[in-house]
């Protein structure tokens, strides 16, 4: 467990978090639960009902119009939370929710930005005075507690960061005349030793703390509950029930039933710290980028720099320069065939895709051959969905410039071998390009493993939000690349005679950048990789096996490609009945899944089909979820 402290450096007030390790809770620990729940008790008892909290000093300017403070539900039965003691308390328990939506919105609202570090740093500073004889007594006997804290100086400290919580006046209440509570003599409502115990190890602690990127502070003991305590560690137990709860779409009803998402091929639902990550971004960091002094400029400049790192480590490229920003798979597609595309593709050159491809690594392609007079050719697929490498072989010769291959088909689940695909391609001289759309939510993914030139994805469907997306290329190739686009942020130099562009990924991010769901994305990356992505991949497939088993009872129902190496995509037809109904009627049971061609008319041609029924699925579905999907198809065939 850690607290994230941001570090400062002293250019722009910015910088990376700082994790200060916490020792294990019980007697030794710096927190165990029984103080924490003190802390929440003693913390909620000193704040005012109206939380009008006044300064000690008329320097900093009122915070008005806040939102009201959720209130806990009373409910005197399942008190998992911490319950509440003293004058101020509630009449029953405030639930784990609640106290979780008080913390960020207090938090928010009395603690600036930088009063956590500066925290951290003036209690570094305090120098151990020598304990007394009724203190030394009190505390244990370790070498972390040795000496006594210098309670005075920590009294001077703590006045000096209380005049940095601005005043907050309550909003939304009926004559908004509350008196205004006395100075308080110190912040933290805390013993003596409570204080030496906890800043002794913060203290022995803080020499040795690694750096993590962090787009804001965070006190542990105010934040959800982080993905590790899933415990997901080999063997381990996949605790679904928990991350779903990470999901809050997930809990709701349509037409009177519990939402069931097996449209996950189309776009993946958020976790809540994905949502924060946006609402954070947009409350506190909102700026453009790279050419702004200011600290928000930096602030912004760091968080999508950052997700462009993490994007580079998540799929294991060379270097962060190596990642471009982009709408999504389709974009970027389309930015690699109108720039590396437009400069080497002549006439009569070769452009090798497969069936399988959606539509979007088809049309750019297909737009490209006509300018130029390229020939494009089509790999084929086995009638269980599988490439047929022979054949791909065989279509690989001097004139082959580029081969588009999706790693993963969206209609039908199948996993293509894109390394021995690419090696082979390389054999030739030919470029590979591979649309990883369907892959990186459901399998690890290394770019230089694969060994391709370009490498796409959408964030959209890796749980982050809508709009971003991202073109993985190789660097000598992108700095061969001419720009797609021209404006701002692509250029060194600009005059009416010449202009000099930036090298990449710059070069291919013209204009202001969509910002805040790069934040978005990395976020989704954070969050998943906590998970595990061979955890994810283990239970996908487990979940996958048992879809196909409970489906192919179903009389009736053919299962549309049926390779052995799938992730869990799901394609059938039902009778004679219209795709198009069968949706329509599991969506009457709450049920979401994909009807019709999904973008991939080639694939549906191939098996004389003009689209099919897709549940999709994703590490938050279930057996039950699974279970309920084939009881309605059962009752479909006999209406």
């Amino acid at each position: 467990m850690t607290i994230n402290m941001p570090a400062h450096n002293g250019k722009n007030g910015h910088g990376t978090a700082q994790d200060v390790p916490l020792p294990p809770t019980g007697d030794s620990g710096m927190f165990d639960p029984i103080s924490v729940e003190s802390m929440a008790n003693q913390f909620y008892t000193a704040v005012p009902n109206a939380l009008s909290v006044a300064a000690p000093t008329g320097t900093q300017p009122a915070i008005d119009n806040i939102g009201t403070v959720p209130q806990p539900e009373r409910n005197s039965s399942g008190m998992s939370g911490v319950a509440l003691v003293g004058n101020s308390a509630p009449a029953s328990a405030l639930s784990e929710e609640a106290l979780t939506a008080m913390a960020k919105q207090l938090r928010s609202q009395m603690v600036p930005a930088n009063l956590e570090a500066n925290l951290f740093q003036a209690f570094a500073q305090i120098k151990p005075a020598a304990p007394s004889q009724e203190t030394a007594a009190a505390l244990p006997t370790t070498s972390a507690s040795s000496n006594a804290l210098n309670v005075e100086a920590l009294k001077e400290a703590a006045q000096q960061l209380y005049a940095q919580i601005p005043q907050i006046s309550p909003s939304g209440i009926p004559g908004n005349s509350i008196a205004t509570p006395p100075k308080p003599t110190s912040i933290l409502p805390l013993s003596e030793p409570d204080l030496q115990r906890a800043f002794a190890d913060a203290g022995a602690q803080a020499s040795h703390s690694p750096v993590r990127e962090t787009p804001q502070p965070s006190f542990y003991f105010l934040s959800p509950p982080a993905v590790e305590n899933l415990g997901l560690e080999s063997g381990a137990v996949f605790d679904v029930s928990a991350i779903r709860k990470d999901f809050p779409i997930l809990h709701q009803k349509i037409n009177g039933k519990p939402l069931i998402w097996l449209d996950n091929a189309a776009t993946t639902q958020k976790p809540q710290s994905v949502i924060d990550a946006l609402s954070l971004f947009y409350q506190r960091d909102n700026s453009n980028i790279h050419r702004g002094a200011h600290t928000l400029a930096a602030r912004a400049t760091d968080a999508y720099e950052g997700a462009r790192e993490k994007v580079q480590r998540f799929i294991g490229a060379g270097s962060a320069s190596e990642i471009i920003f982009a709408r999504g798979t389709t974009e970027a597609i389309n930015l690699v065939a109108q720039t590396w595309g437009r400069k080497y593709i002549q006439p009569g050159d070769e452009i090798v895709l497969s069936t399988l491809e959606h539509h979007a690594n088809i049309v750019p392609w297909q737009m490209l051959a006509q300018e130029t007079g390229a020939i494009l050719k089509v790999i084929p697929v086995s009638d269980s969905g599988e490439i047929m490498l022979e054949e791909y072989a065989g279509l690989l010769g001097p004139r082959t410039r580029i081969v588009g291959i999706t790693q993963v088909s969206n209609a039908l689940g199948t996993i293509v071998p894109v390394r021995e695909m690419t090696q082979i391609a390389h054999r030739h001289g030919a470029v590979v390009l591979v649309d990883g759309a369907q892959a990186v939510s459901h399998m690890p993914v290394n770019v230089q493993e694969i060994g391709c030139d370009f490498y796409t994805f959408s964030g959209h469907k890796l749980f982050a939000p809508t709009g971003i997306g991202v073109l993985y290329g190789k660097r000598q190739i992108l700095e061969d690349m001419p720009p797609w686009q021209g404006g701002g942020s692509m250029i060194r130099h600009v005059t009416f005679e010449r202009t000099i562009y930036s090298d990449p990924p710059a070069k291919f991010e013209a204009g202001t950048p969509n910002i805040a769901d790069a934040v978005g994305l990395g976020a989704a990356i954070d969050y998943i990789t906590r998970l595990g992505m061979s955890n994810i991949e283990r239970y996908e497939h487990k979940l996958t096996e048992y879809a196909i088993e409970r489906l192919a009872q179903i009389p009736g129902l053919r299962l549309i490609g049926t390779a052995p190496h799938k992730v869990s995509v799901v394609s059938f037809i039902l009778d004679d009945i219209p795709v198009e109904q069968v949706g329509q009627r599991l969506a009457r049971e709450g049920i979401a899944v994909r009807a019709g061609h999904h973008c991939a008319q080639p694939t549906m041609q191939r098996y004389n089909l003009t689209g099919t029924v897709r549940p999709s699925l994703a590490f938050y579905n279930t057996c039950h979820e699974i279970d309920t999907l084939v009881e309605v198809l059962r009752t479909i065939r006999f209406r």
